[in-house]
């Protein structure tokens, strides 16, 4: 699992997040919540067009290692690969009410239908151990 070193700065309703590894790699949002999101997707973007392009990313560096400006937070984004495209498998599944409404609205706050969620969800887990 790579853990990048991002760095974020900004203030209430204009958040930034870059990856000093990665230089133009960038996220913006108006909460911490939403550039956190929009910088795991813009990390993600990253890996998938240096795949296409035949190159590899940059190892991240050791949190320690990085210079934080002032002004700047360091925290770190997990880079989420997504699995190769396999044959689809339909699954009836039967879940409890509060469920199916916290995957519904978190599907809706980052702009995703459910079934994708769910996806990227458990890949996700699977991916931190969780």
């Amino acid at each position: 699992m790579a853990r990048y070193p991002a760095l974020i700065d900004g203030a209430k309703g204009a958040y930034g997040v870059v990856f000093p590894d990665l230089p133009g790699v960038v996220a913006m949002g108006g909460t911490l919540e939403s550039a956190m999101l929009n910088a795991e997707a813009a990390l993600q973007d990253a890996a998938l067009e240096a795949e296409r392009d035949g190159l590899a990313l940059s190892p991240p560096s050791a949190l320690e290692d990085v210079d934080v400006p002032v002004g700047s937070a360091l925290s770190s984004i997990l880079l989420v690969r997504a699995a190769p495209a396999r044959r689809s498998v339909r699954l009836n599944l039967t879940l409890d009410a509060a469920v199916a409404d916290i995957i519904t609205s978190e599907a809706d706050r980052r702009g995703m239908s459910r079934k994708r969620y769910v996806e990227w969800m458990t890949r996700r887990l699977a991916q931190i151990g969780g």
